[in-house]
């Protein structure tokens, strides 16, 4: 990444690695040079070295002489770089087709469901931009349709600005490699044409929304331990987990988009924030229903965090020469993920107790116990239902309860194979 560029408008050459950018007599530049590129000229900061010879290495490796200023923290130091931009300035033809296209079913979706749907929304103050601001009971939903590549610090900074202006932000994607995913609330469909995303057929969300899944751990379970997994070797702890609607037992039904839209902006569906539980750092984001949340909530004692804010660093000028050198290659911003998906354990929030909560146990314990009538309404109950009178009792060994049906039965304790107490 360079520490400089050209200044098309005033002709001038920008360090960056000066607190001032050389330019003492500009103090508002830092502002101007690092607004988002939707919000000013993309011809605005030019390579050094293109801008001098004509040409630059990027350009070998289709991308554009145009920057971009970026924060990069290194060992805990922020400093300015800049970033060559791609060539290509606008999505492609297929691409803009099904960005619209999800526009429309949207905004459609909303209006069918009696809501509120605005396209190509700004803010009051003009800073931001959304492309469907769906209105509900739960709030503002500022549905973003990301069908072209993208930077993780792109989705951070738009997502946080969506907030700060009272909108929550939901994106959808097509790619299971967008930078998007978990890095703010998202759902992802499938990679189908314009046509049918414009159709009224159904359209179904991939991933990006889950449901509660919480059992004892035993080999008697349906599932495999998460622990060791495997059936035959429970850990014989209880699990919480968040799964995809196919992968639940019993299999939950999946949401299709329109759905989607009406149910996030009513409260149904709700985000979730997650941090794993063996590495609180790794954040799981996700849409979940509502009952589920309250659950969670009460089996884990926490509550939903709101988007945390980057850590406001403050920056570092390093006092660098100016480096006319084109330096694309050597460190370039990334755009979408080239990453492996993480595991189901880490991207479902897996908890595990080894006390069992009450909140998972489905059959309250000794349930015979809640069964509260008098002797004269036994035999009542037996005489209706043509049957010998029903008896509990305490072990004459443990205590525990046990049953004898008539006065003449005496069944033994299961525990300690003694007989019912007299």
């Amino acid at each position: 990444m360079a520490n400089g560029v050209f200044h098309t408008g005033y002709s001038i050459k920008i360090e960056l690695t000066h607190p001032d950018l050389g330019h003492p007599d500009r103090p508002g530049l830092l502002d101007e040079i690092t607004q988002p590129i939707d919000q000013r000229d993309r011809e605005l900061l030019q390579c050094l070295q293109h801008h001098e010879t004509g040409r630059c290495q990027a350009e070998d490796h289709d991308r554009s002489p145009w920057m971009s200023i970026r924060r990069r923290t290194v060992n805990g130091q922020t400093t300015l770089v800049a970033a060559h931009l791609p060539v290509r300035t606008k999505a492609t033809a297929e691409e803009s087709d099904k960005h619209k296209a999800m526009k429309e079913r949207i905004a459609r979706a909303a209006h069918r469901h009696g809501l509120a749907a605005q396209t190509e929304a700004r803010s009051p103050d003009g800073k931001i931009r959304t492309d469907v601001l769906v209105t509900g009971s739960a709030g503002r939903i500022g549905w973003e349709a990301q069908y072209t590549p993208i930077t993780a610090s792109t989705v951070r900074r738009r997502s946080q600005a969506a907030v700060d202006h009272g909108i929550i932000p939901l994106w959808v994607t097509n790619s299971d490699r967008a930078a998007l995913i978990d890095r703010a609330p998202w759902a992802m469909v499938g990679d189908v044409p314009w046509q049918a995303i414009a159709s009224r057929n159904s359209l179904l969300v991939r991933a990006g929304i889950r449901h509660l899944q919480r059992w004892k751990c035993s080999r008697f379970s349906e599932r495999r331990c998460p622990t060791t997994g495997h059936n035959r070797q429970a850990c014989g702890r209880a699990h919480a987990l968040w799964e995809l609607p196919a992968l639940c037992i019993p299999q939950k039904r999946q949401t299709e988009i329109d759905e989607l839209v009406a149910a996030s902006a009513d409260g149904a569906y709700v985000p979730m924030r997650i941090p794993a539980q063996s590495k609180p750092h790794t954040i799981s984001r996700m849409r979940v229903p509502s009952e589920d949340r309250e659950e969670w909530r009460a089996l884990v004692g926490t509550s939903e965090e709101p988007p945390e804010k980057a850590p406001d660093r403050g920056l570092t000028f390093t006092m660098e020469p100016l480096d006319h050198t084109c330096r694309y290659g050597e460190e370039t911003l990334t755009f979408n993920d080239r990453r492996l998906r993480r595991t189901t354990g880490d991207a479902s929030g897996l908890h595990t107790f080894d006390h069992i909560p009450r909140q998972l146990l489905r059959v309250p314990p000794r349930t015979e116990r809640r069964l509260n009538i008098t002797p004269q309404q036994r035999r009542e109950a037996a005489v209706i239902h043509g049957c010998a009178e029903w008896h509990i009792g305490p072990c004459a060994g443990c205590a525990a309860p046990i049953h004898r049906y008539g006065p003449d039965s005496a069944h033994a304790c299961p525990r300690c194979r003694s007989r019912l107490a007299h």
